[in-house]
């Protein structure tokens, strides 16, 4: 492929969304300009010890930042508007275009964090066009989705029509009466659509997904049968579901208590924006409870994917400094776990039940529905745009690989679909889509300190399987240990007598010392010498652990001489095992 052909392509390089539930963010590349769509994080899984939130790894924005022209954001949730933040500290966006609701969110997040300068935030509104650089200008189509202010965007460039078509499920008695705009998805779809990129989220379930209203009467019933106070639990962003929540406290003449930051934030944004319509009176301050009787009150909260610091996890653990569990409680669960988070909430539920509480949970129960739409409105959605292309995306793989199939059920000739993951190139011309090249890509894990090296997680992860060993010793300029050796164990299982372990790590101390003590003291350049001492009697002991023990501990051996200088007298050296990558 010749240079001149390659620059005739649309690039689109998905960062993350592909294989998995999360993180997703795309850009679309044509000669020397590019956009973002969406720029989301995804949650650890248990073995990222530490791990508060994943990011995907932007190495290619931010070698190719001079070609950012700016970011197209398709809704407000977390996988797709929560990595922005981190990205903007190292490149710069010169626009975002979002929905107004993202845009109160995004607003707030920039500004907690001291971005609010770094870029500019336009608000859009349905049927507008934007125009970024020269190549691209986007439409914002209104979508229905389990959040409000949600959108499709088809997104004009010199080699055709691109459809994304965001989160979406064709809902057509949305809560808030803003219906998904199917007519001008049609129109695109009578003048030509390049190519489609779909949310496969519930690809492998058959039907519709039911409407958010749906809802309503299930929670209803529960509502009416809870003898004393009524817990709540959901997805903060899940502003239709919050909604009809509220209006049920109103009709069963309870207050509500609102825990947890998120939570008070979309509720705020949401009822300034008048997507949450309810009197200031509902409300009451935590320190209600105390006051007001048990068939009076809701509390809402988040926690309905067992996040270790939400409030309906630090509930059940009886670690919220002012609400405990008791006997007589109803506690609803409006929520399906994310996969990978179903031990965390299961183990909630079963702490939740052991304390009394009653637990209305299940999809056979009715109290939640998908934000995402199953086979049919895949099929709709297919129908009404007619791509000559098709590309799934939001999704892992089984549920590509099966929208896949859906769309060639409609027609699109197999050859013309493109299954990828993360990273991939993806080439699109008039007449042909293929996958011609890969990108940097993977994963960043981010904790309260910010980036957690890969370095870091493999200590973490070789803390908590076999725990520590650390070992201290102090020799003299003659070479002898002044004092016995400090070992400690910490997490770490044994069925060696502790007395006979201690004798075979001073053993081997000593006699390494006694072996390369003489190269040390006659050597030109004593301190790398002396690091070179150091690493062999640290790796003899992590051999020597390792045999006794039957486990590799992480080893952290600390050496102090007395001929240098106290400043530098000491140093850590960690033997760490091999680790698979944890990049995607």
């Amino acid at each position: 492929m010749t240079q001149n052909e390659t620059q005739s392509l649309l690039k689109i390089i998905p960062l993350g969304g592909l294989h998995e539930i999360g993180k997703n963010t795309c850009v679309f590349e044509y000669e020397d300009e590019m956009i973002l769509v969406d720029a989301g994080l995804g949650f650890p899984t248990e073995e990222m010890h530490g791990v508060n939130i994943v990011l995907p790894d932007m190495t290619y924005l931010q070698e190719n930042r001079h070609k950012i022209k700016g970011m197209i954001v398709t809704h407000g949730h977390e996988d797709h508007i929560g990595g922005l933040p981190y990205h903007l500290k190292h490149f710069d966006i010169p626009i975002i275009y979002a929905p107004r609701l993202a845009t109160a969110l995004l607003r707030d997040k920039l500004a907690e964090v001291g971005l609010a300068n770094r870029t500019t935030l336009e608000t859009v509104s349905p049927r507008q066009t934007v125009r970024l650089g020269r190549y691209f200008a986007v439409e914002y189509i209104r979508n229905t989705h389990s959040m409000a202010d949600s959108f499709t965007v088809a997104i004009t460039t010199p080699i055709g029509v691109i459809i994304h078509t965001g989160d979406f499920k064709i809902d057509h008695t949305p809560v808030d009466k803003e219906y998904f705009d199917l007519q001008k998805l049609s129109e695109y779809g009578e003048k030509g659509v390049l190519c489609l990129l779909s949310d496969s989220t519930n690809s492998e379930v058959p039907g519709f997904t039911p409407s958010e209203s749906s809802v309503y009467p299930h929670l209803d019933r529960v509502f009416a049968q809870a003898p004393g106070r009524l817990m709540l639990t959901t997805f903060a962003s899940s502003v239709h579901r919050i909604h009809l929540v509220l209006q049920l406290a109103q009709k069963h003449n309870r207050k509500v208590v609102v825990v947890g930051r998120s939570m008070l934030n979309v509720i705020a944004h949401a009822r300034n924006l008048g997507y949450i319509k309810c009197p200031d009176s509902i409300f009451e301050p935590i320190k209600a409870i105390k006051s007001l009787p048990d068939e009076k009150i809701l509390i809402l909260t988040t926690g309905s994917q067992g996040e270790p610091l939400a409030g309906m996890t630090r509930i059940a653990k009886g670690m919220h400094p002012q609400i405990r569990i008791q006997q007589g409680d109803t506690i609803i669960f409006s929520a399906n776990p994310i996969p990978g988070n179903t031990i965390a909430v299961v183990n909630i539920i079963d702490q939740l039940m052991m304390q009394g509480a009653n637990v209305v949970y299940g999809r056979d129960k009715g109290i939640h529905v998908s934000g995402h739409g199953a086979q049919e409105d895949q099929k709709l959605m297919l129908a009404l745009t007619k791509p000559k292309f098709f590309m799934p995306v939001h999704g892992e793989h089984r549920m590509l690989v099966k929208h896949s199939q859906t769309a060639q059920s409609l027609g699109v000739p197999p050859e013309n679909i493109v299954i990828v993951k993360n990273g991939d190139i993806i080439g699109l011309s008039p007449d042909s889509i293929s996958v011609i090249g890969q990108v940097t890509s993977g994963i960043e894990l981010v904790d309260q300190s910010g980036i957690v090296q890969e370095h870091v997680m493999q200590d973490r992860r070789q803390l908590a399987d076999d725990g520590v060993v650390t070992i201290a010793a102090t020799v003299s300029a003659e070479g002898k240990l002044l004092t016995q050796p400090e070992i400690h164990l910490r997490g770490v299982v044994t069925s060696v007598e502790r007395s006979l372990l201690n004798q075979l790590i001073i053993r081997s101390i000593e006699r390494t010392i006694t072996e390369k003590w003489e190269e040390y003291t006659q050597s030109s350049n004593p301190e790398t010498q002396l690091a070179q001492l150091r690493e062999e009697i640290e790796t003899n002991l992590q051999r020597l652990i390792k045999r006794e023990l039957q486990s590799q501990p992480l080893v952290i051996f600390l050496l102090q001489t007395a001929n240098i200088e106290p400043a530098t007298q000491t140093r850590v050296y960690r033997r760490r095992r091999p680790t698979a990558s944890i990049a995607s």
